[in-house]
């Protein structure tokens, strides 16, 4: 009977850890795609399902996921992830790349206290308005309700302008096509009307935030999750480059990836890339052609 009794809770366990499903899709392209909600395993070479991704992920001291930024269900998708992971071990940690250091100490008072509503929220961290808080308060709700310590990953501004002015030496870490994605990414982001002579300038902002994300991340206690743009997690490119091989095993990186937006990323990039419905296209630059 006591064998009977044991391995029906292990089925009942196993069936609550795999019983979540996903999110709702907010984002209206691609609805259609193949292996929407899958995702591409690039080590395996195949198709996982996301409570196969938890499960591997589970095991990872450090995590991060990288996102479009303004895409909804990329933001539905880590909350569903950090609880999923908090289902089978405790969140140590959870860091944001939206969070600046000069934020930390209205963060730690807020940490595991009895929180106020959202605009208030908003306003007590000082939230900065480049970050779309409709989109990121439940994550930083969450992250200063349940896991040990919600941790800014991020720059100061301060910092970002002193690496601006004093641009340390570009690291040779970066590949020579690593170094023309990050600085053709620039000047697109910026819609053609960056000077090239700031180029370095701005890569050495870009350098210095990834290094300072990596180092954020293994100074964290674990499990630490980390949430960041795609480029900022890619392995070639961000956070998972700058690693020092004293801080022990590399983190897992996740590529949130809208369908219909290319190639899939291989494991140079990526060790998964979970599939998204896409938003419209838009013209991001249009508002910077119109001033």
């Amino acid at each position: 009977m006591r064998t009977l009794i044991l391995l029906l809770a292990g089925v009942s366990l196993s069936v609550a850890l795999s019983a979540a499903e996903l999110p709702g899709w907010q984002a209206t392209e691609h609805l259609d795609a193949a292996h929407l909600g899958e995702v591409w395993s690039t080590r395996g070479q195949r198709w996982i399902d996301a409570d196969q991704l938890v499960a591997e992920l589970a095991g990872s001291d450090r995590v991060v996921v990288g996102e479009k930024h303004d895409n909804p269900d990329h933001h539905h998708l880590q909350l569903w992830l950090l609880q999923q992971l908090q289902a089978r071990r405790p969140q140590a940690a959870l860091l944001m790349e939206m969070l600046q250091p000069g934020q930390q100490a209205a963060v730690t008072a807020l940490q595991h206290r009895e929180l106020p509503a959202s605009a208030a929220l908003s306003a007590q961290l000082d939230w900065q308005d480049g970050w779309d808080w409709s989109l990121y308060g439940p994550l930083v709700r969450w992250g200063l309700q349940v896991p040990q310590q919600l941790l800014a990953a991020n720059l100061s501004a301060e910092q970002m302008m002193h690496r601006y002015r004093r641009s340390p030496p570009i690291s040779s870490r970066y590949s020579a096509a690593a170094r023309a994605e990050l600085e053709q990414t620039l000047l697109d982001s910026h819609c053609g009307m960056l000077d090239a002579q700031r180029v370095p300038a701005m890569l050495a902002i870009q350098q210095g935030r990834d290094e300072q994300m990596a180092r954020a991340l293994a100074e964290a206690p674990a499990p630490a999750l980390l949430l960041a743009g795609a480029y900022h997690a890619r392995r070639d490119l961000g956070v998972p480059l700058h690693w020092q091989w004293q801080w022990g095993a590399a983190p897992a990186v996740v590529l949130l990836w809208e369908a219909g937006a290319g190639e899939l990323p291989g494991h140079a990039q990526a060790d998964y890339v979970w599939l998204t419905p896409a938003l419209p296209e838009q013209d991001y630059c249009a508002g910077w052609r119109e001033h």
